[in-house]
């Protein structure tokens, strides 16, 4: 089960995010439709999890075959995300076509929208990416629920942290793996099995490179494959579960009746729901989870995008760098969360402090998004062409290329000898193109006024061969130095978010009886969803394409963005991770002004710290005027004796929702 925990978080929360662009750029899709993609996880998982916990959890019912199930779906979820690869024509590199350059005095035909527009146009794979995405949600709901449930019911409670243990750090590797794996697998040409990437004359820095962004998803359905099989093959329980079980329920000796009175009080449903929802520490713990929520799942989806075109990197490097750090910040940040609540022997008031500190500090680090690099100079952008403008023309067109029919020539990024980048070599008036080696290097330009020495390009692999230039296809090198910074403080955020995640949820698990805990989880969960998690894709999407400053508009329709603001979309982050943090600061700082302890004694008394790694049933064992004294009952003053309920298992699932995201 382990390693489809690490399937799971390697395709939805690794490979997806990495393509998120490449995709984008493909099929020409805006960041609010890559946003609904996105999205489509937990819309599937929420859907679902009433139906699979419900059926699943049956007495009769198999729990491997449901897991076996859930990797065989996730792994068509896979096998469809990659489909639209299959269904276009082969990526065509522009700048390759006569078009792209400069034709003075001619009239260039071009047939490129003719046949090939509707299979580039991304309203059709948008269907499809999202459908795919339903499906991984789907299958991963049994992972979630039944996998922890399977795990408790078949092994001891004194092995159960250790299995929990290693369960829960692959919740960390996968998504991190993901990250990895994606990376590399951009580096390598969309199209290899027909196309020798060698004679292409780009490179995977160049922008308009499509790196193979759907090969992952075919790993992973294999991978999917092997993992389901042994898992259909695992028996209904596994030998010793009698023996396990028998010792779990002669520890409760009011289990059977608690289960009866449990049954029978299903019609008071509605009634525990208001009573949790008048709880207002519980409730504020539920607007701070929420809120928590939305910035973890955007900024998993989009933070690789942004990194990508505020340092100019490429999508490889990008899912590199967020790679490397989600392991020791994401998992490093909920282990150290979880220790300080243990080793500290924090109460419940102790603990909303806690979360209070550590959210103010990742609230600090937000200001990362403050370091934004200036936008290069793009001709008829950002910055004016060296020739006239042509009064009634489009922004991209100038006296020096009004004669070189540039209406059909595709966004082909080339960088000129006077530092500027134009929109493609027609578009800086070049008359000329030599390929050499990887690169394309341009001549007679016409828009081009080199300051001084025509810029050389060094051949690969012949030695003291240069050509000179005066455009080559490629964006102007960037000097912005804050990239390793931006990293660190992006590091900070993180390390101090998933700090906050366990005690958050340890005092959920306090402020609520020991009998409403599963339910109370259960509430929270949905609240998590509707609210943070579902939402945030389609906020950040709305928002990045805010920051556009040029749109793709070939063939008469709207595609993809070529060009952001760098200061709007640094602003806009800035501003959705202040203003969540914020939120999630006042909401954990409410949580702990509205908390009032049992007979009002001091709020900060040392208690037995709830355990959030071992989920297994506790009580000591220790007996006061007959009475079993819980483990996980508060304590004030030394008071505070329990009523020798179990407790439940149910918040090792939330426990482990909260790696959902890293």
């Amino acid at each position: 089960m382990k390693y489809y925990l690490v399937v799971a978080g390697m395709v939805v929360n690794g490979f997806v995010n990495v393509v998120i662009t490449t995709i984008e750029k493909r099929f020409g899709l805006r960041s609010m439709q890559t946003g609904v993609i996105a999205g489509g996880y937990d819309m599937a998982s929420f859907a679902c999890l009433a139906p699979v916990t419900y059926l699943g959890g049956r007495s009769n019912a198999s729990k491997p075959r449901w897991l076996g199930w859930g990797v065989l779906l996730m792994g068509a979820g896979s096998l469809l995300f990659a489909l639209p690869h299959f269904l276009v024509a082969p990526y065509r590199i522009a700048g390759e076509e006569p078009e792209d350059l400069c034709a003075v005095n001619q009239t260039v035909s071009s047939h490129r929208c003719q046949g090939h527009a509707p299979s580039e146009s991304g309203s059709w794979a948008v269907v499809i990416f999202v459908f795919a995405q339903l499906l991984h949600g789907a299958g991963a709901t049994p992972l979630f629920t039944l996998g922890v449930t399977y795990i408790d019911e078949n092994v001891s409670k004194k092995m159960s942290s250790v299995y929990l243990g290693v369960y829960y750090t692959m919740a960390v590797v996968g998504p991190a793996l993901g990250y990895v794996l994606g990376g590399q697998m951009l580096k390598i040409y969309t199209d290899f099995v027909t196309v020798d990437s060698d004679t292409l004359g780009i490179t995977p820095a160049s922008s308009v490179w499509i790196g193979a962004w759907w090969v992952g998803f075919i790993l992973s359905a294999v991978l999917c494959l092997i993992v389901a099989v042994p898992l259909l093959a695992f028996p209904y329980e596994l030998p010793g579960a009698d023996e396990i079980r028998a010792s779990k329920v002669s520890e409760a000796h009011e289990g059977a009746a608690s289960k009866s009175a449990a049954f029978s009080a299903l019609h008071e449903l509605p009634r525990a729901a208001a009573a949790l929802l008048k709880n207002p520490t519980f409730l504020f713990l539920n607007l701070a989870g929420a809120s928590e929520g939305m910035l973890i799942s955007g900024f998993a989806a989009f933070l690789p995008k942004l990194i990508e075109n505020q340092f100019a990197v490429s999508a490889s490097e990008a899912a590199l760098l967020l790679g490397v750090i989600t392991v020791p910040a994401g998992g490093g940040g909920t282990f150290v969360g979880g220790w300080l609540v243990k080793r500290w022997r924090l109460a419940c008031a102790g603990i909303i402090k806690l979360c209070v500190a550590a959210t103010v500090i990742a609230a600090a680090f937000t200001f990362s998004f403050v370091l934004t690099c200036d936008d290069y100079p793009f001709a008829g952008v950002t910055v004016r062409y060296n020739s006239p403008a042509v009064p009634g023309a489009d922004r991209l067109t100038a006296s020096c290329n009004v004669g070189c029919s540039c209406a059909d020539a595709r966004y082909a990024p080339v960088c000129g000898a006077d530092g500027v980048v134009y929109y493609s070599g027609c578009h800086a008036g070049c008359a000329e193109r030599t390929h050499a080696g990887s690169a394309q290097l341009f001549h007679r330009c016409a828009c081009i006024a080199p300051n001084g020495t025509l810029p050389s390009y060094k051949i690969d692999g012949a030695s003291n061969s240069t050509l000179q230039y005066e455009a080559i296809n490629s964006i102007c090198s960037s000097d912005c130095p804050y990239l390793w910074l931006f990293v660190f403080l992006s590091f900070g955020v993180m390390l101090f978010t998933f700090l906050a995640t366990m005690p958050a949820l340890s005092a959920t698990l306090r402020c609520v009886r020991e009998d409403q805990r599963s339910f109370a989880l259960g509430i929270q969960w949905i609240k998590v969803r509707l609210l943070g998690t579902i939402p945030a894709p389609l906020l950040f999407g709305f928002l990045i394409d805010l920051s556009c400053s040029l749109w793709d508009k070939s063939c008469g329709t709207t595609g993809a963005c070529l060009l952001y603001d760098n200061i709007n979309m640094s602003r806009y982050m800035l501003a959705l991770a202040l203003v969540g943090k914020l939120c999630s600061v006042l909401f954990f700082f409410l949580a702990w002004w509205f908390y009032r302890p049992p007979g009002g004694k001091n709020s900060n008394a040392v208690v037995p710290s709830v355990d959030l790694v071992v989920c297994a049933e506790k009580t000591n064992g220790n007996v006061a005027n007959g009475t079993n004294i819980a483990n996980g009952t508060n304590v004030a003053n030394g008071t505070g004796v329990g009523n020798g309920n179990i407790t439940s298992n149910g918040y090792c699932n939330a426990a482990l929702e909260c790696s959902e995201h890293l």
